[in-house]
């Protein structure tokens, strides 16, 4: 198949070796930042905070959050230009709801005539997920990985390669980023940059899909 994104989408794979001399400009962050920001949610919940790791300091603040566990993806912590953290908001509330509604009239894009319709849809879906203390996080963790796929998507067509890590240990982000995560929880990350040429082992390698018979079916 010949489409572009099909291209994009066969050229893009987990990288496992960055090249620490390589960065990503500032001009290709922007966009990233506005991908994230754009990403799609459940009842537009927006429930999450995203943590764009560049500096120094900050890499080696995540560098230590590996000193228990996960040490096969520390190097990618100050390797890669750049690190995401995805955050979710463990307690989800109608205040916070709030401001999503109102910023759906401010952008024209909800009348005003509708405010209540939306609030009652939104918090009935939100009310789903909400257990008797008020704990909703399997829920805004989910819609984290939204943003995570369209966000591996957006850098895999403008050639930036990225590490989805599942492997980060959560508890010693919340210790370390606990002032610009704001009680919000971070259980996946993403590394950004460019793969090293001869180094990085899983570069260059063909997918290893299912057929597509066996995952798609068309009624």
């Amino acid at each position: 198949m010949t489409h572009q994104i099909i291209k994009d989408l066969n050229a893009r794979y987990t990288t496992k070796k960055y090249d620490s001399n390589k960065r990503i400009s500032a001009e290709e962050i922007d966009v990233i930042k506005e991908a994230l920001r754009l990403s799609p949610s459940s009842v537009n919940s927006q429930p999450w905070k995203f943590i764009v790791i560049e500096s120094e300091e900050a890499k080696e603040r995540f560098h230590n959050t590996f000193a228990n566990k996960f040490e096969f993806n520390q190097p990618h912590a100050k390797e890669a230009s750049h690190i995401i953290l995805f955050a979710y908001n463990p307690r989800f509330s109608e205040e916070q709801y709030k401001k999503v509604v109102d910023a759906e009239v401010v952008a024209g894009h909800l009348p005003k005539d509708k405010y209540g319709e939306m609030m009652d849809k939104g918090m009935f879906f939100a009310g789903l997920n909400t257990d008797d203390n008020g704990y909703n996080g399997n829920w805004t963790r989910a819609q984290t990985y939204l943003a995570l796929g369209n966000v591996i998507h957006a850098v895999a067509r403008m050639g930036i390669d990225s590490t989805p890590m599942e492997g980060v240990d959560s508890e010693l982000i919340s210790e370390a980023f606990k002032n610009e995560l704001g009680g919000y929880v971070c259980d996946v990350a993403l590394a950004l940059g460019y793969h090293l040429e001869g180094g990085d082992y899983n570069n260059g390698k063909p997918k290893a899909r299912l057929p597509l018979e066996e995952v798609v079916t068309v009624l």
